[in-house]
């Protein structure tokens, strides 16, 4: 009986497109300094778009193609922003902290983390859900289920960056500085706040210098929530 070579799997444009978004991050750990904030958030965003890769691959997503466009649509906000401050013009105001003080010794690891998730989830995730549902012709409400998986693999990743990045045993934790500026961000809060926002957007679409000033002031207020959790210690 002749061998017949399992084909493999076709690849979606939502994995296609996660694929480029992975090489960008991949080079852009490759070139930047270790110590470097950018650097230390790039880390975060890789792990999780590995993980949303391996999540639409094995088809752990119901609906890989909502799922993947609202991811990429995330990503590709934050590599937007990297290019503009490596291009030397303003990135927005909410991830302008982190561009500033990304050099800065009296900076932790963990802090620049966070900021950048204050940043990728206060503000780009907001954003990320509208432009999604305008690319794929849905209202929000259609890409519940899609917004609530991409939050749930970024809350699972911030107890990771709380435990790896937070440094000494929980006595000195708790004595830390560090541990109460830490304590004042929740990320299921930002998450909350990020859906409840889109939807308002959404509603606000008809409007646009409406829409366009309600974004413009999430971005500032995004942006001093960043700008407070990278104090220096």
């Amino acid at each position: 009986m002749p061998h017949s070579e399992q084909s493999a799997p076709p690849v979606t444009p939502a994995a296609a497109a996660l694929d480029g978004v992975l090489a960008r991050m991949r080079d852009l750990d490759a070139a930047l300094p270790p110590r470097d904030g950018i650097a230390v958030f790039n880390r975060v965003c890789l792990a999780v778009r590995r993980e949303a890769q391996r999540r639409v691959g094995t088809g752990l997503f119901a609906a890989p193609g909502p799922t993947g466009t609202l991811d990429v649509r995330l990503a590709e906000r934050y590599l937007t922003a990297v290019d503009a401050d490596d291009r030397g013009r303003r990135p927005p105001a909410c991830w302008r902290p982190l561009s500033q003080f990304r050099r800065h010794p009296g900076v932790r690891p963990v802090q620049f983390a966070l900021a950048g998730m204050n940043a990728h989830v206060g503000h780009d995730l907001t954003l990320a859900l509208v432009d999604a549902c305008r690319s794929l012709g849905c209202e929000p409400a259609d890409m519940e289920d899609e917004f609530d998986r991409v939050g749930d693999l970024l809350v699972t990743l911030e107890e990771r960056i709380r435990e790896e990045l937070t440094p000494g045993p929980d006595l000195l934790r708790i004595a830390d500085p560090l541990t109460h500026l830490l304590g004042s961000w929740s990320l299921e809060r930002a998450r909350d706040a990020a859906w409840s926002t889109a939807r308002a957007l959404w509603a606000l679409r008809r409007l646009p210098d409406l829409a366009r000033e309600s974004a413009d002031r999430l971005d500032a207020a995004v942006g001093f929530a960043g700008r407070m959790l990278l104090t220096p210690l």
